[in-house]
This record gives C-alpha cells, sequence and structure tokens, in this order.
C-alpha cells in the first residue's frame, strides 16, 4: 500500500511546539507579548533577557541586581583564555566560539546540574561570558591580548570596550544595544529548535546552546549578513550595484539578505538596523556602505517584489562599528544566546523528548540477497 504524504519539506509551517517566548504575527514580533519596535525604542538588552526568562519586565531592583550579576560573571578562567590563545588565526570565528562555548563546561561547577536553580546560575554565567569569549576571540587573531572586562559598563559597551580596548562613543553603543535586542529571539528559528531538540533529551544547557551555535554557523541562517558583507566588498562602488543586481538576477543567483521564510510583508527589524546604518554613516562621514545598500534594496524591491530581512542591513551597521565580518555571525549567537536560554529552561521546565517522524520514500519491501549472488 502506498502510503499518503505526508511530509512537509524544511517543516515549512508547521506548529512543532507552544511557547510563551515570542510570536510572530503578519509583520509584527513579539517578545513575550511586547512589540519589538517598542523594546527597540525603549528598552535596553539586560532588560530584553531578562523579559524573555522571567516572563515580565523587571522593576528597577531586579533589574540592577540582574546586571550585577552579569557584571560579576563576565571574567574568563585562565583555562579558557589560554585555549582560545591556541586556536589558529585563521579558524572559522564559529568553530572557535562553539569550541570556547563547549569548553566552560569543564569549570562550569554546576555544568551538570539540572536543578531549576543550577540552570539559572549556568544562564547568567553563560550569557554574561559569551561577549568576553567573541572579544577574545578577535583579540587573539589580531594578535593582541584580551581586554578584561568591566563591570561597570552594560553589555553592549563592554562588549565594544572588551573588543577595541576603548570606550566607545554614545552612539556606537546605543546602536550596538539596540542591534542586540532585535537579535534575541525569534520564535522557532532553525537554531532554537536544534536547542530545544537538544534540551529535550535532557542534556545539559552548554550542550543545547552548543547545537544551536552549531545551526547558526550555516550560511542560510547566520552567516547570511556576512554574505551580504562579502557581497557590498565585491561590488564597490554604489555606481556597479544596479548592474550587478540585474546580472545576478539573469543567473539566478540568490541575493543574500532579502526575503524572508515567514515574513512576506517586511521584516520589522530591518528598518531599525537600516535608520540605524544611516546614522552611522553620517556620524562616521562614510556614506558608502549605507548608499550602497540602499541601493540594492531598491533594485530587488523593484525587480523582484523582495524586501530587506534582518541580516541585511546589519551588515554595514556591524561594518561601521569597526567589526569584522567574520565575526558578525559570532555577535549575532551573542544576542540569540538570550533567546535560546529562555527556550531551553521553557523546554526543562515542561518537557516530553523531541521526536518526530520521517515519510518513507525508499524502496518497498525486498528480500536480502546473499553477496556470491549479486551481479
Amino acid at each position: 500500500m502506498t502510503q499518503t504524504s505526508t511530509a512537509t519539506k524544511g517543516l515549512e509551517g508547521i506548529v512543532a511546539t507552544t511557547s510563551a517566548i515570542s510570536s510572530i504575527i503578519g509583520t509584527t514580533l513579539t517578545y513575550r507579548g511586547i512589540d519589538i519596535n517598542e523594546l527597540a525604542a525603549h528598552s535596553t538588552f539586560e532588560e530584553v533577557a531578562y523579559l524573555l526568562w522571567y516572563g515580565e519586565l523587571p522593576t528597577q531592583d531586579q533589574l540592577q541586581a540582574f546586571k550585577q550579576d552579569l557584571a560579576r560573571n563576565r571574567q574568563l578562567s585562565p583555562q579558557i583564555l589560554q585555549d582560545i590563545s591556541n586556536y589558529p588565526r585563521d579558524a572559522n570565528t564559529m568553530v572557535a566560539l562553539r569550541t570556547a562555548i563547549s569548553s566552560l563546561a569543564f569549570y562550569d561547577p554546576e555544568a551538570g546540574e539540572m536543578s531549576p536553580d543550577a540552570n539559572h546560575d549556568k544562564a547568567v554565567r553563560l550569557l554574561a561570558k559569551f561577549p568576553t569569549v567573541v572579544a577574545a576571540i578577535q583579540r587573539y587573531r589580531e594578535g593582541e591580548q584580551p581586554v578584561p572586562p568591566r563591570q561597570d559598563l552594560d553589555e553592549a559597551s563592554n562588549f565594544l570596550y572588551m573588543l577595541k580596548g576603548e570606550m566607545p562613543s554614545e552612539l556606537d553603543a546605543h546602536v550596538m544595544d539596540v542591534a542586540l535586542i532585535l537579535h534575541a529571539d525569534h520564535e522557532l528559528n532553525a537554531s532554537t529548535f536544534t536547542a530545544r531538540v537538544a534540551a529535550s533529551t535532557l542534556s545539559d544547557m552548554h550542550s543545547a546552546v552548543v547545537a544551536a551555535i552549531c545551526t547558526l554557523k550555516g550560511p542560510l541562517h547566520g552567516g547570511a549578513n556576512e554574505a551580504v558583507m562579502r557581497t557590498l566588498e565585491q561590488i564597490g562602488e554604489v555606481q556597479n550595484v544596479t548592474g550587478y543586481v540585474r546580472q545576478a538576477l539573469e543567473r539566478k543567483e540568490r541575493i543574500m539578505g532579502f526575503g524572508h521564510r515567514v515574513y512576506k510583508e517586511g521584516d520589522p527589524r530591518a528598518k531599525w538596523l537600516k535608520k540605524m546604518s544611516e546614522q552611522l554613516a553620517q556620524a562616521k562621514g562614510d556614506p558608502k556602505w549605507f548608499d550602497m545598500s540602499n541601493r540594492m534594496e531598491e533594485e530587488v524591491t523593484r525587480e523582484k517584489g523582495l524586501l530587506p530581512n534582518v541580516d541585511f542591513y546589519s551588515a554595514s551597521v556591524y561594518t561601521y562599528l569597526g567589526i569584522p565580518r567574520d565575526l558578525f555571525t559570532p555577535i549575532f549567537a551573542m544576542s540569540r544566546a538570550s533567546g535560546w536560554i529562555a527556550h531551553i529552561l521553557e523546554q526543562y521546565a515542561d518537557n516530553r523528548l523531541i521526536r518526530p517522524r520521517a515519510e518513507y520514500v525508499g524502496p518497498q519491501a525486498r528480500r536480502y540477497v546473499p553477496l556470491d549472488q549479486r551481479s
């Protein structure tokens, strides 16, 4: 009997679980029911992480305690720093990141503990150390020593400080903070789904986060903004954009940073990144990358009807912040770790092993043929 086809390629449109963390309805993205536009306009990354984990915005005292908890746990052990210093200078940054985050479990006193209190403590330590790891990877690649984290700075400012060894401007710190908010969570995306699958086996939090990092590494997920910047560098100048787009479309090549599996009428995060790209271009007196991006948006939208997604303008934003393009995806992970952890905690709280079925499309039942009878 032929089995009725039930498989959906890429699980597109399949509802795999329930979650109270984030939602996408039309062009509206919410974290715990609060529109991303309100959070980007008024909140901070620390507030957003607290909201994702605990379901409510923190009070002043709760926020202060949470920020202090994060700040106290930013430091990396000498062993981790030594390990990172020994990575090949030309190592893929996501390979370096997944290795370092995995290694944190060696030195976490509660790595294998699964109580709610232990998982809360690990969550704080992981989120706090992510920026320190990313900054250390980059510093060693540049032949420099890591810059120790400061406890008096917020997450965004401290990351840029550790990366560059100098205090960021107020605009740079604000842009970094908003970028972290915009990337913090996005419903059941590929890396978050992977984290929940790992957590559903009751594997530990470090393992679930590393599984998510491995998924984010792919160019169809976290690597898209790096591909956008590579394309802009290849095009070179604003006047070359129109010709490039038309030739790429004639060759039926995919232009990274446009379209989205879920958003059909535009990614709400993209407008914030476009605005910040323009602000940075003006502040730094270097309009090239914004102008190129803006022209490309006009061309692709006119020719294909596709709108930019979160990856498109984040490429020029990070470039204006002085961040090399192969660090874009680790920074994505640094932010999305807050969402991964929220989903891991939610999975632990009401767990059932995630074990879907596959529709078999191979040969029908047949007999084993002995080796000497095979032609």
